[in-house]
C-alpha cells in the first residue's frame, strides 16, 4: 500500500471564496489577491523588501464538476508589498498573477486554493462555489470553515487514500514517489510479466490480487477487499510503469533521440493507459468479487452484451438473456455501472438499461456535493461507496448511500 502523505508534497494550503476585487481586474484594475499573510502564508513565500519582487512558478488550474478536462496554464506569479512606494505605511503583501486562459473563466465567488508544493512553485486551483471539486479539496487539504477570507489548512493528518490521489492526478498533479520495497516488487514483477511491456489488465490485475499479502476475505468484507486490491495493482504498476518509461526514456525517440512528435506521443500514451486502466481494474476486481459472492450476472463486455441504443451497462444481474426476455420480471433486474469517479459521466449510466428503474453506480469518488448527490436520488441513481470512503461525505449522504456489502446482498434478493 501506499504510504505517503498530502505533507509530502505540500508546505501549506490555505483557501477562500473569491471577492469582486480578487477575480475582476474592473474592480481594482489589477490582478491581484491580497490576505494570504493572514492565513500564515509568508513564512512560505517570504517577506519581500521595498524594492524586491519575489517570483514563484505557479500552475493554475480552472475545474468544474461538468469539466472533461481542466483547464491548465503554466507561468509564474509575484509576491510583493503593494504599499513599497509609501514608506511611512506597514506592508502588504499581495500575490500578482498574470491574464491568463485560466484567470479568464474564474468569477466572484468562485472558490479557490492557494498551495505551496515541495519543489518551491505554487499551485492555484478555480472551481464554481459548491462543486464536488471544492467538497474534496476541502477534505484532502482540512479546511473547514471557508469564507471571503484566506482560511489555513492542515496538511499532517491527511493520507493519501486511492480516490484522493486519483483526483490530484486528474487535476495534473503527480503523486507518486518511490518506497523502500519498490525495488523488491520491481525484481518480481519483471520475473513475472518479462519487464519490457504491460501485460493485459485482467493478468496484472489477477497478479495484485494473488500477491497482496493480507488476509481480506473478498465474502465478509467486500469493502475493505475492493480498495485494498485497486490500491495495491495502482502501486504495482506504477513501480513497472516508472521502469518502462526510464527504458523509453533511455532508449530516445525517433533515429537521432530528439523526435519531438514520438516523445508527444509517447507521452500521451502514458497518461492514456493510467485512466483506461484504472477503470479496466476497478472492473475486474468487482466481477472477481461478485463471483466469489456467488451472484449471478454478466459484464457488459463481448459482442451482442447491449441493451437500448447499443449502450453497454457495466454489470447486469442476473444476465443480458434475462433483460431482453420481456418474461422476466423487471423488478428482479439489476444494473450497475462502475466508474472510479463519476464526475459528468455518472449521467450515462441513466440510459443503460430502460427496464431498469432504479440504476446503481460503483464508484470510489469521495466527498461528491450535496447538490450532485441529490440529483443523483432525483433521477433515479444510487450510489454505491465502499464504507470507508463513505466517512468523507455527509450524514444526511450516508443515510442514502449504498456499500458493496449491502449492494451484493441487495442482488442476491433480487434473483431468489
Amino acid at each position: 500500500m501506499f504510504t505517503d502523505r498530502i505533507s509530502d508534497y505540500f508546505e501549506g494550503v490555505a483557501a477562500k471564496y473569491l471577492s469582486a476585487v480578487d477575480a475582476d481586474p474592473g474592480s481594482s484594475n489589477q490582478h491581484e489577491i491580497g490576505g494570504l499573510p493572514a492565513a500564515g502564508f509568508k513564512q512560505y513565500l517570504g517577506a519581500p523588501g521595498k524594492n524586491e519582487e519575489y517570483r514563484f512558478n505557479a500552475k493554475q488550474i480552472y475545474v468544474t464538476d461538468e469539466s472533461v478536462a481542466p483547464d491548465f496554464c503554466d507561468g509564474f506569479v509575484t509576491w510583493y508589498d503593494c504599499r513599497r512606494k509609501q514608506p511611512h505605511r506597514s506592508s502588504e503583501f499581495r500575490l500578482y498573477y498574470n491574464k491568463s486562459a485560466v484567470t479568464e473563466l474564474i468569477d466572484e465567488g468562485d472558490f479557490l486554493l492557494v498551495a505551496k508544493m515541495r519543489d518551491g512553485s505554487l499551485l492555484m486551483i478555480f472551481t464554481p462555489a459548491g462543486t464536488s471539486v471544492e467538497s474534496q479539496l476541502r477534505l484532502l487539504f482540512g479546511l473547514h470553515d471557508v469564507d471571503e477570507k484566506f482560511t489555513a489548512g492542515t496538511l499532517d493528518s491527511v493520507q493519501l487514500l486511492l480516490p484522493l490521489r486519483l483526483m490530484l492526478e486528474d487535476l495534473g498533479i503527480e503523486v507518486s514517489q518511490c518506497e523502500r520495497d519498490d525495488d523488491v516488487w520491481l525484481e518480481k514483477l519483471i520475473n513475472s510479466f518479462g519487464g519490457t511491456k504491460f501485460p493485459s489488465t485482467s493478468l496484472f490485475s489477477n497478479y495484485a490480487r494473488k500477491t497482496i499479502g493480507q488476509e481480506i476475505d473478498p465474502i465478509s468484507c467486500p469493502d475493505k477487499a475492493v480498495l485494498s486490491w485497486m490500491e495495491h495493482e495502482e502501486k504495482l504498476f506504477r513501480i513497472y510503469e516508472r521502469h518502462l518509461v526510464q527504458q523509453k526514456l533511455a532508449i530516445g525517440f525517433g533515429e537521432f533521440g530528439d523526435d519531438v512528435e514520438e516523445f508527444i506521443s509517447f507521452s500521451l500514451s502514458v497518461q492514456n493507459r493510467r485512466k483506461s486502466r484504472v477503470g479496466h481494474a476497478f472492473e475486474s476486481h468487482l466481477e472477481e468479487i461478485f463471483l466469489l459472492n456467488g451472484l449471478r450476472f454478466q459484464r457488459g463486455r463481448g459482442k451482442g452484451l447491449i441493451t437500448e441504443n447499443n449502450s453497454k451497462p457495466d454489470f447486469i444481474f442476473p444476465g443480458f438473456a434475462e433483460y431482453h426476455d420481456y418474461s422476466f420480471p423487471a423488478g428482479k433486474l439489476v444494473m450497475a455501472g462502475a466508474k472510479t469517479t463519476c464526475k459528468d459521466r455518472w449521467r450515462q449510466v441513466l440510459s443503460e438499461a430502460n427496464r431498469v428503474s432504479e440504476k446503481h453506480l460503483i464508484t470510489l469518488e469521495a466527498a461528491i456535493s450535496d447538490s450532485q448527490t441529490m440529483e443523483m436520488k432525483s433521477r433515479g441513481l444510487r450510489l454505491v461507496v465502499p464504507q470507508d470512503i463513505q466517512a468523507t461525505y455527509s450524514i444526511a449522504q450516508r443515510d442514502w448511500l449504498m456499500s458493496l456489502e449491502s449492494f451484493i446482498g441487495f442482488a442476491k434478493m433480487q434473483n431468489l
